[in-house]
């Protein structure tokens, strides 16, 4: 409840300041006609957002006979979760990483890259995909569709207010010569704070209510070490070629991982561990997993 209040409150920030960076454009009429321009954004991103992030990827869809182990967990999980089956996707890169997608339940996506499933064992992959689960079930797909979209308008916003001020528009100095110029510097940076600030909000989230769609807080907590480790020692080139797409991520897939938190899309993977270890008293899971078995095997893609 409180993260939904966060993430309620920072969506309104950002909305306020593409109505603020409007006004100063055209006043009133500006403000309107900026927060138009990026609910049509929105509403294309909306529908296309998914499609387009999964051929950036060179995501692969895959079928019960092509990944049965994968497919059979995923849909076990999923209807734990009350959720539709989502598609199945496998990314092609050694860097241990997963990500979900789609504009609502009904047309979600879950996908793992190859260096996952040869990383992790059973439950922790469990573990990874309920937390992925989790994002559709909460929407927060759509959340940070509409961010980005509205982080992307008010950079677009703040060129327009550059030029207005440079050729001399009548309404370049709307709110003072001061007020335009930090608008122009401050308004995009504050928007991309903003949006960073709802991403890592929902990871937290999303490591809760996957750990509860598993049963097992802590093997989650374990696949995020090891996805942390890992993923500054293999480069994520699709994801690296496409740097918007890293929020997506259960971890930042970029290679330049050592940033300042104010500016990072996801939160301190220690603090996501404690967080999920605070969950069981730093003991074991919450419920039992039911995750379909695996034959019996100890070897093999998810072998304990």
């Amino acid at each position: 409840m409180i993260g939904n209040l966060r993430t309620f409150v920072l969506m309104a920030a950002m909305t306020a300041l593409v109505m603020g960076m409007g006004w100063l454009l055209g006043g009133q009429g500006g403000a309107v006609i900026a927060l138009v321009i990026a609910g049509a954004g929105n509403l294309w991103a909306w529908w296309n957002s998914d499609k387009a992030v999964l051929r950036q990827q060179g995501a692969m869809l895959v079928t019960r006979q092509q990944a049965p182990e994968l497919v059979d967990m995923v849909a076990a999980l999923a209807q734990r979760a009350n959720l539709p089956m989502p598609k199945v996707y496998i990314l092609q890169t050694d860097q241990p990483n997963a990500f979900a997608t789609g504009r609502n339940p009904e047309n979600a996506a879950v996908a793992v890259t190859q260096g996952i499933m040869q990383v992790l064992n059973r439950d922790e992959l469990a573990g990874v995909i309920a937390h992925e689960l989790a994002h559709i079930k909460h929407r927060d797909t759509l959340t940070m569709t509409v961010t980005a979209t509205m982080a992307g308008a008010i950079a677009m916003l703040g060129n327009m207010l550059m030029f207005s001020s440079m050729f001399g528009g009548r309404d370049s100095n709307r709110g003072g010569g001061l007020a335009t110029i930090l608008a122009m510097v401050f308004a995009p940076l504050a928007a991309g704070l903003v949006q960073m600030a709802i991403s890592r909000t929902r990871e937290y989230e999303a490591d809760r209510t996957g750990a509860e769609i598993s049963g097992q807080p802590m093997a989650l907590a374990s696949a995020l070490a090891k996805i942390s480790r890992a993923a500054g020692q293999v480069v994520n080139i699709p994801a690296e070629r496409n740097p918007a797409s890293a929020s997506m991520f259960i971890i930042n897939p970029l290679h330049a991982l050592r940033m300042d938190r104010l500016f990072s899309t996801h939160p301190a993977t220690e603090d996501r561990i404690a967080r999920l270890r605070a969950m069981t008293g730093g003991g074991g899971g919450v419920s039992p997993s039911r995750v379909p078995p695996s034959g019996g095997r100890d070897a093999g893609p998810w072998g304990a």
